[in-house]
């Protein structure tokens, strides 16, 4: 099974398996992951599932749409790779990525 590991606000390491066709948000509040709390429950209305995306991982996960985008706009600790974890379903492709859940605004 495909592994994803996120770095959560107090930097602890959290490597997890990550089942084909859920979003990262969902893994990540299967596994408890800091720092996720997912809000709205995946419908892209909150942003409290941000996560960073790693550079080279960018062009598989693509750019955030208008409304996720609009979302992401609104927080302070917006960074380059900046995503709403609801919006990324894995893949086969994203086996073994890093993401960093950031520290609350």
């Amino acid at each position: 099974m495909p592994k994803i590991t996120y770095i959560t606000p107090d930097k602890d390491s959290c490597t997890v398996d990550a089942e084909i066709g859920f979003t990262l948000m969902e893994i990540a509040v299967d596994n408890n992951i800091k720092g996720i709390d997912a809000d709205c429950g995946g419908s892209c209305a909150c942003a409290t599932c941000h996560i960073i995306i790693p550079p080279e991982f960018k062009s598989i996960v693509g750019n955030a749409h208008e409304d996720e985008s609009a979302l992401l706009d609104f927080l302070d600790n917006r960074r380059k790779g900046s995503r709403l974890s609801c919006q990324i379903e894995m893949t086969e492709e994203l086996n073994g990525m890093t993401v960093i859940v950031p520290p609350p605004e």
